[in-house]
Protein backbone atom coordinates (compact mmCIF):
# COMPACT_ATOMS: atom_id res chain seq x y z
CA UNK A 1 0.00 0.00 0.00
CA UNK A 2 1.39 3.18 -1.24
CA UNK A 3 1.63 5.93 2.05
CA UNK A 4 1.56 9.74 1.23
CA UNK A 5 2.99 12.02 4.12
CA UNK A 6 1.33 15.46 4.35
CA UNK A 7 1.56 18.21 7.10
CA UNK A 8 -0.91 18.54 9.07
CA UNK A 9 -3.60 16.41 10.44
CA UNK A 10 -5.81 13.98 9.87
CA UNK A 11 -8.70 15.68 7.70
CA UNK A 12 -6.78 18.84 6.68
CA UNK A 13 -7.32 19.55 3.13
CA UNK A 14 -3.99 18.45 2.04
CA UNK A 15 -5.11 14.55 3.51
CA UNK A 16 -8.10 15.08 1.54
CA UNK A 17 -5.64 15.97 -1.57
CA UNK A 18 -3.83 13.03 -1.12
CA UNK A 19 -7.08 10.59 -0.69
CA UNK A 20 -8.32 12.17 -3.65
CA UNK A 21 -5.47 11.89 -6.26
CA UNK A 22 -4.28 8.15 -4.75
CA UNK A 23 -7.54 6.45 -3.82
CA UNK A 24 -6.53 3.43 -1.67
CA UNK A 25 -3.57 4.58 -0.37
CA UNK A 26 -3.02 5.25 3.53
CA UNK A 27 -1.93 9.02 4.35
CA UNK A 28 0.89 9.99 6.65
CA UNK A 29 -0.25 13.16 9.28
CA UNK A 30 2.99 15.09 9.89
CA UNK A 31 3.51 18.45 11.94
CA UNK A 32 5.90 20.47 9.24
CA UNK A 33 6.60 19.96 5.53
CA UNK A 34 10.27 19.33 7.05
CA UNK A 35 8.75 16.46 9.02
CA UNK A 36 6.49 14.99 6.10
CA UNK A 37 10.17 15.27 3.84
CA UNK A 38 11.54 13.00 5.91
CA UNK A 39 9.14 10.81 6.58
CA UNK A 40 9.79 9.97 2.66
CA UNK A 41 14.34 9.90 3.09
CA UNK A 42 13.84 7.92 6.21
CA UNK A 43 11.29 5.28 4.07
CA UNK A 44 8.45 5.87 6.72
CA UNK A 45 6.18 6.97 3.55
CA UNK A 46 6.35 6.73 -0.23
CA UNK A 47 5.53 10.04 -1.15
CA UNK A 48 4.55 12.95 -0.12
CA UNK A 49 2.25 15.76 -1.26
CA UNK A 50 3.17 19.61 -0.36
CA UNK A 51 1.10 22.56 -1.08
CA UNK A 52 3.70 25.22 -2.93
CA UNK A 53 0.79 27.44 -3.43
CA UNK A 54 -3.05 28.23 -3.07
CA UNK A 55 -5.12 30.59 -5.70
CA UNK A 56 -6.57 33.10 -3.37
CA UNK A 57 -3.29 32.92 -0.73
CA UNK A 58 -0.82 32.50 -2.63
CA UNK A 59 2.78 30.75 -2.49
CA UNK A 60 3.36 28.96 0.77
CA UNK A 61 6.62 30.51 1.69
CA UNK A 62 7.44 28.40 3.99
CA UNK A 63 7.73 25.31 1.54
CA UNK A 64 9.53 27.07 -0.97
CA UNK A 65 12.52 28.09 1.58
CA UNK A 66 12.66 23.77 1.81
CA UNK A 67 12.31 22.88 -1.63
CA UNK A 68 15.98 23.51 -2.88
CA UNK A 69 17.33 21.24 -0.41
CA UNK A 70 14.89 19.15 0.37
CA UNK A 71 16.52 16.11 -1.53
CA UNK A 72 13.47 14.48 -2.91
CA UNK A 73 12.22 14.85 -6.79
CA UNK A 74 9.31 16.28 -8.00
CA UNK A 75 6.98 13.94 -9.81
CA UNK A 76 3.86 15.17 -10.47
CA UNK A 77 1.17 17.57 -9.15
CA UNK A 78 -2.55 17.56 -8.47
CA UNK A 79 -4.82 20.47 -8.15
CA UNK A 80 -7.22 19.91 -4.98
CA UNK A 81 -10.25 22.23 -5.06
CA UNK A 82 -11.09 23.85 -1.57
CA UNK A 83 -14.85 23.07 -0.75
CA UNK A 84 -15.14 24.53 2.98
CA UNK A 85 -17.86 23.48 4.78
CA UNK A 86 -19.50 25.03 7.92
CA UNK A 87 -19.05 21.82 10.70
CA UNK A 88 -21.25 21.89 13.61
CA UNK A 89 -22.34 19.17 16.43
CA UNK A 90 -25.50 17.24 15.84
CA UNK A 91 -28.85 19.50 16.27
CA UNK A 92 -26.62 23.09 15.91
CA UNK A 93 -28.28 25.83 13.64
CA UNK A 94 -26.80 28.88 11.94
CA UNK A 95 -29.08 31.18 14.04
CA UNK A 96 -27.39 29.74 17.07
CA UNK A 97 -23.88 29.81 15.95
CA UNK A 98 -21.78 32.79 17.90
CA UNK A 99 -17.89 31.54 17.25
CA UNK A 100 -16.92 29.95 14.08
CA UNK A 101 -13.22 28.38 14.64
CA UNK A 102 -10.64 27.94 11.89
CA UNK A 103 -7.24 28.46 11.00
CA UNK A 104 -6.48 32.36 9.94
CA UNK A 105 -6.44 31.85 5.99
CA UNK A 106 -9.73 29.60 5.55
CA UNK A 107 -11.28 32.74 7.80
CA UNK A 108 -10.35 35.37 5.22
CA UNK A 109 -11.89 33.30 2.70
CA UNK A 110 -15.36 32.79 4.27
CA UNK A 111 -15.84 36.45 5.10
CA UNK A 112 -19.29 36.69 3.82
CA UNK A 113 -20.25 33.69 6.14
CA UNK A 114 -19.18 35.17 9.31
CA UNK A 115 -21.40 38.78 8.19
CA UNK A 116 -24.24 36.52 7.65
CA UNK A 117 -24.22 34.60 10.38
CA UNK A 118 -22.81 37.07 13.03
CA UNK A 119 -20.09 34.80 14.85
CA UNK A 120 -17.34 35.51 16.32
CA UNK A 121 -14.15 34.31 14.13
CA UNK A 122 -11.62 32.42 16.21
CA UNK A 123 -8.29 31.54 14.76
CA UNK A 124 -7.01 28.29 15.08
CA UNK A 125 -3.84 26.30 14.00
CA UNK A 126 -5.39 24.03 11.55
CA UNK A 127 -8.89 23.57 10.04
CA UNK A 128 -8.63 20.16 10.87
CA UNK A 129 -7.83 21.05 14.35
CA UNK A 130 -10.38 23.27 14.42
CA UNK A 131 -13.40 20.67 13.57
CA UNK A 132 -11.50 18.43 16.52
CA UNK A 133 -11.96 21.43 19.11
CA UNK A 134 -15.54 21.75 17.85
CA UNK A 135 -15.91 18.13 18.72
CA UNK A 136 -14.60 18.05 21.90
CA UNK A 137 -16.52 20.92 22.68
CA UNK A 138 -19.94 19.88 21.34
CA UNK A 139 -21.42 23.26 21.83
CA UNK A 140 -24.06 24.46 19.08
CA UNK A 141 -22.26 27.53 19.47
CA UNK A 142 -19.02 26.52 18.07
CA UNK A 143 -18.87 25.59 14.40
CA UNK A 144 -15.61 25.21 12.46
CA UNK A 145 -15.19 25.95 8.93
CA UNK A 146 -12.91 22.45 7.47
CA UNK A 147 -13.26 19.92 4.94
CA UNK A 148 -16.08 17.12 4.62
CA UNK A 149 -13.73 14.75 5.69
CA UNK A 150 -12.88 16.78 8.63
CA UNK A 151 -16.30 16.43 9.55
CA UNK A 152 -16.25 12.80 8.80
CA UNK A 153 -13.71 11.94 10.78
CA UNK A 154 -14.85 14.10 14.38
CA UNK A 155 -18.73 12.68 13.93
CA UNK A 156 -19.57 16.92 12.88
CA UNK A 157 -22.67 17.66 10.95
CA UNK A 158 -21.94 19.52 7.71
CA UNK A 159 -24.65 23.04 8.05
CA UNK A 160 -23.52 24.38 4.62
CA UNK A 161 -21.39 23.38 2.04
CA UNK A 162 -19.25 25.41 -0.25
CA UNK A 163 -19.41 28.51 2.09
CA UNK A 164 -16.25 29.80 0.67
CA UNK A 165 -16.50 33.32 -0.94
CA UNK A 166 -14.20 32.59 -3.90
CA UNK A 167 -15.34 29.75 -6.29
CA UNK A 168 -11.59 29.25 -7.72
CA UNK A 169 -10.42 28.23 -4.45
CA UNK A 170 -7.66 26.11 -5.23
CA UNK A 171 -4.66 24.38 -3.96
CA UNK A 172 -1.52 23.06 -6.09
CA UNK A 173 0.39 20.26 -4.60
CA UNK A 174 3.87 19.07 -5.81
CA UNK A 175 3.61 15.36 -5.36
CA UNK A 176 7.50 14.59 -4.53
CA UNK A 177 9.41 11.12 -3.79
CA UNK A 178 12.79 9.84 -3.56
CA UNK A 179 13.79 9.26 -6.93
CA UNK A 180 12.84 10.85 -10.50
CA UNK A 181 10.98 9.60 -12.70
CA UNK A 182 12.26 8.09 -15.81
CA UNK A 183 10.12 9.87 -18.83
CA UNK A 184 10.70 9.87 -22.54
CA UNK A 185 11.83 13.10 -24.45
CA UNK A 186 8.88 12.65 -26.80
CA UNK A 187 6.19 12.31 -24.14
CA UNK A 188 3.76 15.01 -24.55
CA UNK A 189 2.57 17.76 -22.02
CA UNK A 190 5.65 17.11 -19.57
CA UNK A 191 6.31 20.24 -16.49
CA UNK A 192 9.93 21.08 -15.13
CA UNK A 193 10.38 22.76 -12.34
CA UNK A 194 13.56 24.41 -11.45
CA UNK A 195 15.41 26.99 -9.07
CA UNK A 196 18.42 29.61 -10.24
CA UNK A 197 20.23 32.22 -9.06
CA UNK A 198 21.65 35.33 -11.63
CA UNK A 199 24.92 36.70 -11.95
CA UNK A 200 25.35 40.76 -9.66
CA UNK A 201 25.73 42.19 -13.02
CA UNK A 202 23.40 44.36 -15.08
CA UNK A 203 20.66 42.88 -16.80
CA UNK A 204 20.97 39.61 -15.60
CA UNK A 205 17.90 37.70 -15.39
CA UNK A 206 16.64 39.70 -18.73
CA UNK A 207 19.59 37.95 -20.49
CA UNK A 208 19.10 34.65 -18.50
CA UNK A 209 15.86 34.22 -19.60
CA UNK A 210 16.25 35.21 -23.19
CA UNK A 211 17.17 31.84 -24.05
CA UNK A 212 13.75 30.65 -23.41
CA UNK A 213 11.72 32.88 -25.43
CA UNK A 214 14.26 32.61 -28.16
CA UNK A 215 13.77 29.14 -28.57
CA UNK A 216 10.61 29.13 -27.83
CA UNK A 217 10.10 27.34 -24.55
CA UNK A 218 7.26 28.48 -22.87
CA UNK A 219 7.68 29.26 -19.32
CA UNK A 220 4.83 28.90 -16.97
CA UNK A 221 5.71 30.71 -13.83
CA UNK A 222 8.68 32.47 -12.25
CA UNK A 223 9.09 33.95 -8.27
CA UNK A 224 12.07 35.97 -6.91
CA UNK A 225 12.39 34.90 -3.12
CA UNK A 226 15.01 36.07 -0.59
CA UNK A 227 17.50 33.80 0.11
CA UNK A 228 19.03 32.96 3.36
CA UNK A 229 17.09 36.81 4.66
CA UNK A 230 19.64 38.41 2.44
CA UNK A 231 18.54 41.55 0.43
CA UNK A 232 21.18 41.32 -1.66
CA UNK A 233 20.60 37.52 -2.90
CA UNK A 234 17.77 36.66 -5.01
CA UNK A 235 16.35 32.88 -5.66
CA UNK A 236 14.44 32.20 -8.52
CA UNK A 237 11.52 29.36 -8.92
CA UNK A 238 10.74 29.12 -12.47
CA UNK A 239 8.35 26.72 -13.96
CA UNK A 240 8.28 25.36 -18.01
CA UNK A 241 6.85 22.88 -20.27
CA UNK A 242 8.79 20.35 -21.82
CA UNK A 243 11.99 17.45 -20.64
CA UNK A 244 15.28 19.60 -20.03
CA UNK A 245 16.52 16.96 -22.81
CA UNK A 246 14.49 18.28 -25.31
CA UNK A 247 16.89 20.23 -27.73
CA UNK A 248 14.91 23.79 -27.26
CA UNK A 249 15.18 23.21 -23.05
CA UNK A 250 18.45 22.38 -23.18
CA UNK A 251 19.42 25.42 -25.04
CA UNK A 252 17.51 27.29 -23.03
CA UNK A 253 19.05 26.28 -20.39
CA UNK A 254 22.74 26.24 -21.54
CA UNK A 255 21.96 30.19 -21.96
CA UNK A 256 20.67 30.74 -18.11
CA UNK A 257 23.90 28.53 -17.25
CA UNK A 258 25.74 31.51 -18.49
CA UNK A 259 24.28 34.58 -16.11
CA UNK A 260 23.61 32.14 -13.55
CA UNK A 261 25.47 31.39 -10.37
CA UNK A 262 23.77 27.93 -9.64
CA UNK A 263 20.62 25.82 -11.28
CA UNK A 264 19.40 23.22 -9.75
CA UNK A 265 16.19 21.17 -11.52
CA UNK A 266 14.00 19.85 -8.93
CA UNK A 267 11.49 18.02 -10.96
CA UNK A 268 10.50 16.92 -14.19
CA UNK A 269 6.68 15.20 -14.45
CA UNK A 270 3.85 14.99 -15.97
CA UNK A 271 1.42 18.32 -16.15
CA UNK A 272 -2.02 17.86 -14.31
CA UNK A 273 -5.40 17.51 -16.86
CA UNK A 274 -6.76 20.75 -14.55
CA UNK A 275 -3.91 22.74 -16.76
CA UNK A 276 -6.31 22.05 -19.73
CA UNK A 277 -9.32 22.42 -17.84
CA UNK A 278 -8.53 25.84 -16.97
CA UNK A 279 -7.08 27.02 -20.02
Amino acid sequence: MTIIAFQGQAGAYSDLACRNAYPGARTLPCETFQAAIDAVHAGRADLAMLPPENSIAGRVSDLHALLPESGLSIIGEKFQRIEHCLLTPRGATLAGIRRIHSHPVALGQVRKLIAQSGAMPVAEYDTAGAAEIVARLNNPEDAAVASSLAGELHGLEILRRNVEDEPHNTTRFYVMAREALALALEQPGLMTTFVFNVRNVPAALYKALGGFATNGVNMTKIESYMLNGSFTATQFLAEVEGHPAQPALRLAFEELAFFSTEIKILGTYPADPFRKRQG
